[in-house]
């Protein structure tokens, strides 16, 4: 029971110090285009287009390029590693953007 209880305060510590950050795809861009976040956080990017799809792939990272989401949809990714990772939209090759991720 008690390490069960160990293991229930280590997740919530952990995970109380991470943190969502949304990045909104609007009119074709990213917005905001690059951000910073610490090791843990998650990246959400949500479709606030009205007719548009679109993705999020990072080229560096994913060789096949992601499933499509749609308006109203989105994208979530954590980051575990400290480093900078461009990403664009595989159907919209001029939208780019940039996670940078720092150690906390």
């Amino acid at each position: 029971m008690r390490i069960f209880m160990f293991f229930c305060l280590l997740f919530a510590a952990t995970s109380a110090y991470s943190k969502d950050v949304v990045v909104e795809i609007y009119k074709k861009k990213f917005t905001p285009a690059e951000i910073t976040i610490s090791k843990g956080d998650t990246v959400i990017w949500k479709n606030i287009e009205k007719r548009q799809y679109h993705n999020v792939w990072f080229k560096q990272l994913d060789k096949e390029e992601p499933d499509y989401f749609f308006p109203d949809e989105t994208y979530k990714r954590s980051f575990n590693e400290a480093g900078t990772f461009p990403y664009e939209c595989g159907p919209h090759p001029m939208m780019k953007g940039r996670v940078i991720v720092t150690e906390k």
